[in-house]
């Protein structure tokens, strides 16, 4: 059975961020991930994970102005400085948590951008972040997402991510596969797991339609499961997911899967 990791961002999201990791140890996670820790000092969420026994799975590289829309910056020629600012910020914070991935969200392209170039500007910043991690032993991750809940986002799909991460031509360059996102945009879940299996780095799920927990929706889950177990999967599953009505309640199916483990 995966190890599963609980998304702070989406999980326990009735509770202030800090209590979250008391919330999600008391549901019987080992590991959590965010989006970003950066609004905290990295004394105050070491000493959470510490206290609570979890392991920091996965934060993201800092992706411009969430509050206004922006969804990365890895894309835009304009702004390679501030993009490898944040890379060592980054860093600095994956250090101090034991954080051993990062992910970088590419960014949304304008209406009238010059896709090539985008491309160009993308494969170069990752360059610079996957040796700059490497020398941190810290994994560099991209993520193909969805065009329907982020419209216009540069990265979609996965042959997509396959070429880029052989464009930037690193070894420390891989895969978050968000089963949800693509189950939206290529379907196929299986096939692509153990086709891509060696540059999947992380795995996160949610149901499709409406990002609910497992259950909720059309995918068979008790089937991905057993497969990426039979397929050699070793890494973290990120439980990336809207609970349909509260959160303990939307737990009833991490529940029955650990216990059934």
């Amino acid at each position: 059975m995966p190890k599963f990791a609980a998304n702070l961002t989406m999980l326990f999201a009735e509770l202030p961020f800090l209590d979250r990791f008391a919330a999600a140890k008391a549901a019987g996670f080992s590991g959590v991930e965010y989006l970003f820790p950066y609004d905290f000092e990295k004394a105050v969420l070491r000493e959470q994970l510490q206290q609570h026994g979890l392991t920091q799975v996965l934060h993201n590289l800092p992706a411009g102005n969430w509050a206004a829309g922006e969804r990365g910056i890895a894309i835009f020629p304009d702004r390679v400085d501030e993009f490898r600012e944040g890379v060592l910020r980054a860093i600095d914070y994956a250090t101090a948590l034991d954080c051993r991935q990062v992910n970088c969200l590419v960014g949304v392209a304008p209406a009238d951008a010059d896709l090539f170039e985008c491309n160009e500007v993308l494969v170069k910043n990752l360059r610079f972040a996957a040796a700059a991690l490497a020398r941190e032993r810290i994994r560099l991750l991209i993520e193909p997402i969805n065009t329907l809940d982020i419209p216009g986002f540069f990265l979609n799909r996965t042959e997509q991510a396959v070429q880029i991460i052989s464009d930037v031509g690193s070894d420390n360059l891989f895969i978050q596969y968000d089963i949800y996102h693509m189950q939206v945009m290529e379907g196929d879940i299986a096939r692509t797991l153990q086709k891509h299996l060696g540059r999947i780095a992380h795995v996160q799920l949610a149901d499709n339609p409406g990002r609910n927990e497992p259950g909720t929706g059309e995918i068979n889950y008790p089937f991905l499961f057993r497969h990426l177990d039979a397929i050699g999967y070793r890494g973290w599953v990120g439980c990336e997911y809207k609970p349909k009505t509260t959160t303990i309640e939307g737990l009833e199916w991490y529940t029955t899967q650990t216990v059934a483990a």
